[in-house]
């Protein structure tokens, strides 16, 4: 276990220092200048220098990556060009939001893909089987930007039941900060109001997020099951009187688990990383508009610090994920 955790440390220093290499030069290359743009129109050759030595534009590209890694060590993700603000507080401001979002869809994906994948597995080839089958097939090919504005024009503007922009209601306080996700610092500080304020902003865009992993999850999780229920053991466990829903729920889907965990692991990313249209339709404060903005200007330092923060999350679910296998199937052995 030990040999295991240090493997998936030093795997996830390469695989950082790789994505800082890769973002670093490619947005050195792009033929576009923030430091114009940062300037102004009307500033002189004098002054653009001057900017151009502030942030280091003027020393050579690898000189550039030296310093950029050396300020990244010391937990320095450098300061936006434009904004002329650093990096990292605005990361730890924007990144909760971010992460709310998307553990707010992964949960959805999960309380309703794994019900639906279960029944559709026990009602195999019969009427609720291909129900879940038409459900999933449409959710996995509805584009969630499309249905993030139908569900603004439907449930904001025609009901109005629920807002349409947003992340907390401007006219009332958030709660305390202590994670920077609201509905959990609401929890926190038994703040009730605030929590269904919170949860009001959230459910449509986390629901458009939802689509892709609730879909897959429910097909990953019938054909395991469908696999699962025709082994040996569990015809032996049928056969000696073990009632159905204590066969299915205790032992099968434990046993039929592995690949939907695997599937969540992988939808942490995909979502982490294209939540970036949904926040921008619902004006959620968190990376991904953070990050667009930061595009539009041409500022590469934040595009760095959000794909680096990114990175290091996707990598650290991965070897969470891993450490679940061993808790649902104990014959897994880390000896690799």
């Amino acid at each position: 276990m030990v040999r295991f955790v240090l493997q998936r440390l030093a795997l996830t220093l390469v695989v950082l220092i790789g994505l800082s290499m890769l973002t670093f030069f490619v947005a050195r290359i792009i033929p576009a200048d923030p430091i114009l743009l940062a300037a102004g129109p009307r500033a002189s050759e004098a002054q653009i220098q001057l900017l151009r030595e502030r942030y280091g534009y003027d020393r050579p590209l690898v000189e550039q990556y030296v310093r950029y890694m050396g300020d990244l060590l010391r937990g320095d993700l450098g300061t936006s060009v434009v904004l002329k603000r650093d990096v990292g507080p605005d990361l730890a401001r924007y990144f909760p939001a971010t992460l709310e979002l998307v553990l707010a869809a992964l949960l959805i994906g999960v309380l309703l893909g794994v019900p639906l994948g279960l029944v559709a597995a026990v009602y195999r080839d019969r009427l609720p089987d291909q129900i879940s089958r038409v459900f999933s097939l449409g959710m996995v090919s509805i584009p969630n930007f499309w249905l993030a504005i139908v569900l603004q024009l439907i449930l904001a503007f025609t009901l109005t039941i629920l807002p349409f922009t947003g992340r907390f209601d401007r006219l009332l306080h958030p709660p305390p900060t202590l994670t920077g996700m609201y509905t959990v610092d609401a929890l926190l500080t038994l703040n009730f109001e605030a929590f269904g304020t919170a949860l009001r902003y959230m459910i449509a865009p986390a629901f458009c997020l939802s689509l892709g992993a609730l879909a897959t999850i429910a097909r990953t999780v019938r054909a395991d099951l469908l696999d699962v229920l025709g082994t040996d053991y569990i015809r032996t466990a049928r056969a000696v009187g073990i009632p159905t829903s204590v066969l299915i729920l205790k032992y099968a889907l434990k046993n039929a688990s592995l690949n939907t965990l695997t599937q969540v692991g992988l939808f942490f990313g995909y979502t982490l990383t294209g939540s970036v249209l949904v926040e921008n339709i619902f004006s959620w404060p968190g990376i991904g508009n953070y990050a667009v903005s930061a595009a539009l200007t041409k500022d590469f330092v934040p595009l760095m610090g959000v794909t680096l923060l990114t990175g290091f999350a996707i990598v650290l679910v991965n070897i969470v994920t891993d450490f679940f296998y061993l808790v649902l199937d104990p014959r897994i052995k880390y000896t690799s």
